[in-house]
């Protein structure tokens, strides 16, 4: 497996990833188009640090994040429990090493034993009013 940074070639691959992992949170509203997803990584999510998991040239995960923050960190469900997740984390603590915070959903209970089991610590929860899902959530942070 490689960790690299995103290039132009790679949103489609980055949006591929996004809606695929979405797709299998059956606790989240559909609020999106996929066209209207691929908009977002083109136009938002491009404008952060992107690293990619890849695989013989196949992208597999992929985290965005920007100082002090993980905005987002999906793989592929047909590549999940296979390391990408770990490598990408292990990366953002290297870009980030005064450490970070994320958001992730309450339902989300595969991220959450992921973010615990490498050693992120819940901070706070809220009833989802500050998402657009409207879902409550949970503030997990890593420090050094």
């Amino acid at each position: 497996m490689q960790i690299r940074r995103a290039d132009d070639d790679d949103w489609p691959d980055v949006a591929r990833v996004f809606i695929a992992a979405r797709a299998g949170m059956t606790y989240l509203p559909r609020l999106h188009s996929d066209a209207d997803t691929r908009l977002f990584i083109r136009r938002v999510v491009k404008r952060s640090e992107v690293w990619l998991a890849t695989r013989d040239g196949a992208v597999l995960g992929f985290a965005a994040l920007e100082p002090g923050w993980l905005h987002h960190l999906y793989v592929d469900p047909q590549a999940q429990n296979a390391g990408a997740g770990s490598a990408l984390l292990a990366r953002v603590r290297e870009r980030l090493p005064e450490g970070f915070s994320l958001w992730t959903f309450q339902a989300n209970l595969g991220a959450r034993r992921f973010y615990e089991r490498h050693g992120l610590t819940e901070r706070r929860r809220t009833g989802g009013a500050d998402n657009e899902e409207g879902l409550p959530d949970i503030l997990y942070e890593w420090r050094t």
